[in-house]
């Protein structure tokens, strides 16, 4: 018998608990190191915002589009899209743009009278050198077809000629006062126009401000003709036969001179003045540019813009065609900046066959065909109407199921058909080449705008294209008009502010301005139905001691509660939408399921801050700025509507106490609902039966740990509201080590930085729709932050992002079959066992995409949309107990890799296949759980099953994260985060280790989308009621800056463009092939030649040899007129000859040096022989001296 001690209980206890020790200290492998990431600006699409500038190349058939922030945009054919951008002091407007026809340049102009020559035969364009005029402003440009010489006007009334391949100024210069001799005694003021007779080019027309028309002889080097105008002048126009010109005018007139001297215009009209009761011609708008193009067929368009009259009332915004005695008014949407006539013919001095008219509007590009009678206009392919109604929150979704684009694409096609009114013709604008590069994934773009409505876009191949679009304002009535200014968000009330996509189960959420939320359900085919509405208020005993202060909130989180006088709240229930009453027609695509009215103190309407759905529990909830809602959206009931302060239980550390004497006791039998005051709920004047919330107030957190915080921390004093910020689904540990239980949890992050937690009972599958879900309110918070939270993410054992469980989408056309699943298989976690086999076999666990805040669910600093990487972690509707809470995977073939899955706030979850094996022994259950949990100014990761802070990091005093998401990219997850200062950090998970940290938005570059519309206050300069609208504009920001999996992600770069990045070195390297074009290889149509008889009796095209007048022998310009600034190119080839040349130098000194040591070696060498010779020869002698001799002779 084994003699019992007390040393062998010891060391069997020890062999025991080995195995799990080891376990639970083992680290994580990361894979991704700082060598995976560089930052890049990849994509830009929309409409250039302020368009100042306009270009077009005839044979190339590029169009270019310069804008008041210095960027330009070059149009091909649909792919074909290219921008660059002015850098330094030319990053300002783009006054003007031409190209060197079919020689793969572009000239511009900037503000700081600066002008740029661009090289467009790369895909990306770049600037080779420029000219910065120091003493003169330039007012206008002109280049010749086929010419190498450029024409600058200036403000001061003088003409420069500028060599375009050596940007070196001419000699040749045409002074003001040469031009106007004595016709005038005072200045006339800036060159407004310059254009060269067609069929004579030694001939230059100068158009002065004062109306002075001036026809310059270039070899004479003096005026031939001079006109003076009545009115200003505003644009010149020659007559291909070069017999006269036509001049557009201030007072909305148009005159035809001859080139003869005459004093006054052969004729003048105003296409659009009225005669008035008085015989009168009535006042008109002036004319900002005319045109005159000639067709084959003898017909002459006159094309001009304005002109209009300016009585109130009258259009305006015109371009107008006048054919003969026919004139034809196209009334534009948008104010008219510039227009181009598109022509088959580059040269001038021939009928140049126009087919198109190119006008550039103030917020679109329309194209109108001249070909096809009527002149409709052509059908756009570019995504220029992205900002057709503002955008207000966007999504962006990466690694979608290969089947919703083309879903999305189907629904867009049928509900949207194509308007009869545009030209048959194809798009003009067919420059460049470009073929769709192959892209393993797909990508979807969300963009929520002011009217309510959704836009979905497919961004694959670096390409933007409208999908399908949904409105949501068909679901309300018409708000009334006199109770506008009632609500800050009235002027706006269907303002889409959070968008939520579960791409899996294909459904959406969508959160109002009017504290709105909709649920929708995608379809294939049409149906009519009402729509269920539910009015929910969020309820507590007195919200005015609701204001506290958060002990680390630095500084507010911009979610102020705005207090609504008692006399006021019919006002507010007044501005409250209304939903339509009766069945709607539903179009194919999103149908409306249910709509949640969500009220607060005195029935005002409240903000939305964050959204989550889980279509595999059946639920949604999400966040305002008073409290939390979860709503059963298989039974359409309302399960918990609490305001924040109840969500603490018995363990509110903010100590917000109801002034009510009537405080219920702590007692078991006295805890009720804190929405249990409300009665019914309301749908189309129906009642809906009234729900019972099952709540277990949980007085007792077991194994909390919440720490206390020292009250110096709180150095502010403020009253706000605490809002849900962020919200998440997951199957998660109920108790501290208690590492064998998993249950349904929604993890709920707030303003003040606390983290608390929701435990769900759901019903069995077979009673789910019957039997309610059971909601148990944790108590006290889980952990606290520093600032507002803003993300939320869960990790497993293996670092991989725990991806969520969904209810596939199943189309109800082939009798409510499953669908087929898109991707080859799912993920599955390292954990799957026995438990949770029945759980997968009902729901695919992948890390697909979903948006809205799955992980971390949006909230009103993740702002937008966001995907569901640990969005849901329990089955298909039922079944409570264990579920795949870790689900993960492995990498394929081990054990250990570490994998992608899916996501969190504000972003897209990625999918993959099954990896790694299925195991099913019990130490598997020990796998532990993490959540990254980011704020405003720290970010944390927490082990779950211990309840511990594993790492941690805070950023500076003075910095905040505007935004922060979890996303995967390669084999592993990492934590990007954009912050106040303009950086962009990447940390690895769970290390936090520092990956990337880099300079690459400055915060104001966005604040368009601010409220105050000024600026975002520098928090180093400001007071504190200052940096309260610094947080609040942030917010807002936060809703239009997505990070996406894979490393991609896009900002609203202008009201009017997106801009699209990555962080990626792999994805950097096919950034150009994924790029058109830009310039091909085109025949230039030949110059036409003067015919014999046209030469002997006049009229054909006369040739100038510009080189011999404006070369060397015009004589050395003045320096201080302007300076030339190589290019980047040039500096580079420059330092590359120096560097090279220096290095020869070097090299020949070297060899220099080698030689002469050789001579003093060789010299050396000689000495040591003649002297080994004398040696030698010494030595001889004294050994014949002594040869004879004896010893004793010596």
């Amino acid at each position: 018998m084994k003699k019992f001690t007390f040393k062998g209980v010891l060391d069997g206890f020890r062999q025991s608990v080995q195995p799990q020790a080891t376990r639970q200290e083992q680290e994580i492998q990361e894979q991704l190191k700082a060598d995976h990431f560089t930052l890049k600006k990849t994509f830009r699409h929309g409409f250039p915002y302020s368009p100042t500038s306009f270009a077009f190349d005839p044979v190339q058939k590029l169009l270019a589009i310069g804008d008041k922030s210095g960027y330009i945009r070059i149009l091909g054919r649909p792919g074909v899209d290219a921008h660059a951008k002015h850098e330094g002091e030319s990053e300002c407007a783009v006054l003007f743009a031409q190209f060197l026809v079919n020689e793969g340049a572009l000239v511009t102009v900037t503000a700081d009278d600066t002008i740029h020559l661009w090289s467009i035969r790369q895909k990306t364009p770049r600037i080779v050198q420029s000219l910065k005029f120091q003493r003169e402003r330039v007012t206008c440009i002109h280049l010749p077809v086929g010419s190498k010489w450029l024409y600058v006007g200036t403000e001061k009334g003088n003409i420069h000629v500028v060599h375009i391949d050596t940007f070196a100024l001419s000699g040749y210069i045409i002074n003001w006062n040469k031009a106007i001799e004595v016709v005038r005694t005072s200045h006339p003021g800036a060159v407004i126009a310059l254009c060269d007779n067609p069929l004579d080019a030694n001939k230059l027309l100068i158009a002065f401000e004062c109306g002075l028309l001036v026809l310059w002889d270039l070899k004479a080097k003096c005026a031939e003709l001079r006109w003076q105008a009545a009115e200003a002048v505003k644009s010149l126009a020659w007559h291909y036969e070069g017999k006269y010109f036509v001049s557009s005018h201030t007072d909305g007139s148009i005159c035809s001179w001859p080139t003869k001297p005459q004093a006054k215009p052969q004729s003048q009209v105003c296409p659009h003045a009225k005669i008035n009761k008085d015989g009168n011609a009535e006042k008109c708008k002036p004319i900002y540019k005319v045109d005159l193009k000639s067709s084959a067929t003898g017909e002459t368009f006159t094309i001009f813009s304005g002109g209009m009259p300016s009585e109130k009332g009258s259009k305006s915004n015109c371009i107008t065609v006048m054919v003969g005695k026919a004139t034809t008014v196209l009334e534009m949407e948008h104010a008219v900046c510039d227009f181009i006539t598109l022509c088959e013919n580059p040269w001038p001095c021939e009928t140049q066959e126009p087919y198109a008219i190119a006008v550039l509007l103030q917020y679109d590009l329309v194209l109108i065909d001249l070909l096809t009678p009527g002149f409709p206009c052509f059908e756009s392919p570019y995504p220029m109407d992205l900002h057709e109604s503002p955008v207000t929150c966007c999504t962006y979704l990466t690694d979608c199921p290969s089947d919703l684009v083309p879903a999305f694409y189907s629904v867009g096609r049928t509900t949207t058909s194509k308007k009869s009114c545009f030209s048959e013709r194809e798009w003009p604008i067919s420059g460049g080449e470009w073929s769709p590069a192959s892209c393993s994934y797909s990508e979807i773009v969300i963009t929520g705008h002011q009217d309510g409505s959704l836009k979905f876009w497919d961004s694959g191949a670096g390409t933007l294209q409208i999908l399908y679009k949904l409105k949501t304002a068909k679901m309300f009535e018409k708000p009334r008009s006199h109770v506008a200014h009632s609500h800050p968000e009235s002027d706006n009330p269907l303002a889409v502010h959070l968008i939520f996509l579960c791409s899996e189960s294909r459904r959406l959420c969508v959160a109002g301005a009017m504290g709105q939320v909709m649920l929708f359900k995608f379809r294939k085919v049409e149906s009519t139905s009402e729509v269920l509405v539910l009015e929910i208020p969020i309820l507590y005993e007195n919200f005015d001691d609701i204001y506290g202060t958060s002990p680390e909130c630095d500084f507010l989180t911009g979610h102020q509660v705005q207090k609504a006088e008692s006399s006021d709240s019919d006002k507010t229930a007044e501005c409250s939408l209304k939903v339509r009453n009766g069945a709607q027609r539903k179009p194919p695509g999103f149908q409306s399921q249910l709509v949640c009215l969500t009220t607060g103190p005195n029935r005002r309407n409240v903000q939305v801050t964050s959204l989550c759905i889980s279509s595999s529990y059946g639920l949604m909830a999400y966040g305002t700025e008073y409290g939390l809602v979860i709503i059963d959206i298989i039974q359409k009931i309302c399960l918990l509507s609490v305001a924040c302060p109840d969500l603490y239980g018995a363990h509110d550390p903010y100590s917000r106490t109801p002034k009510s004497p009537k405080r219920i006791e702590n007692k078991e039998e006295q805890s009720r609902s804190p929405s249990s005051d409300q009665k019914s709920f309301v749908s189309n004047k129906k009642r809906v039966k009234k729900t019972d919330f099952l709540i277990k107030w949980k007085n007792k957190l077991d194994g909390t740990f919440s720490r206390s915080r020292s009250s110096s921390m709180s150095s502010i004093d403020m009253s706000s509201s605490e809002s849900v910020t962020c919200l998440a689904f997951i199957e998660s540990y109920a108790k501290r080590n208690d590492i064998l239980t998993l249950v349904p949890t929604l993890w709920i992050g707030t303003s003040f930085g606390s983290i608390l937690t929701l435990f769900i009972t759901m019903p069995e599958r077979d009673v789910r729709k019957s039997q309610p879900v059971l909601i148990t309110i944790n108590g006290g918070p889980v952990v606290r932050l520093k600032g507002s939270i803003t993300s939320m993410s869960f990790l497993d054992s293996y670092g991989s992002i725990i991806p969520y469980t969904f209810e596939t989408w199943r189309d109800e056309k082939r009798d409510n079959k499953d669908r087929t699943p898109t991707k080859s298989s799912s993920r599955t976690s390292p954990t799957f066992t026995p438990t949770t086999a029945n759980t997968l076999s009902n729901t695919s666990v992948a890390g697909g995409a979903s948006a809205g805040g799955g992980a971390g669910g949006g909230g009103g600093a993740g702002g937008g949309a966001a995907s569901g990487g640990a969005a849901a972690g329990g089955p298909a509707g039922g079944g409570g107990g264990a579920g795949a809470g870790s689900a993960a995977g492995a990498a394929s073939g081990s054990g250990s890799g570490v994998t992608s899955g899916g996501g969190m706030s504000s972003s897209s979850a990625s999918s993959s296949g099954i990896s790694g094996s299925v195991s099913t022994g019990l130490e598997t259950l020990t796998d532990r759980q993490y959540i990254v949990i980011a704020s405003e100014k720290q970010t944390k990761v927490f082990d779950v099953a211990n309840q511990c802070c594993i790492n941690r990091i805070q950023l500076s005093e003075m910095d905040f994260a505007v935004k922060a998401e979890t996303i995967t990219m390669k084999d592993g997850s990492c934590l990007a985060t954009y912050l106040s200062n303009g950086h962009l950090m990447v940390h690895s998970l769970p290390s936090l280790k520092l990956l990337l940290d880099t300079d690459f938005l400055p915060l104001m570059e966005l604040s368009f989308q601010t409220k105050c519309k000024q600026g975002i206050v520098d928090p180093m300069l400001s007071i504190w009621g200052q940096q309260i609208i610094v947080h609040e504009d942030t917010t807002q920001i936060s809703k239009i800056f997505c990070f996406s999996h894979k490393g991609h992600g896009l900002y609203m770069a202008s009201p009017t463009e997106i801009q699209k990045f990555t962080i990626s070195s792999e994805f950097c390297q096919f950034i150009l092939e994924m790029m058109g074009e830009l310039y091909t290889v085109h025949e230039m149509p030949e110059q036409p030649k003067e015919g014999f008889f046209k030469g002997l009796f006049g009229g054909g095209a006369k040739l100038l040899d510009r080189e011999e007048l404006f070369g060397e022998q015009s004589g050395k310009p003045n320096r201080s007129v302007a300076r030339h600034i190589p290019g980047p190119n040039l500096e580079q080839l420059g330092q590359r000859a120096s560097t090279a040349a220096s290095e020869i130098s070097r090299a020949h000194q070297l060899a220099m040096e080698r030689g002469e040591k050789l001579n003093l070696l060789e010299e050396r060498a000689e000495r040591m022989a003649n002297t080994a010779q004398d040696f030698s020869g010494t030595a001889h002698q004294l050994m014949l001296k002594y040869k004879d001799k004896k010893w004793y002779q010596l």
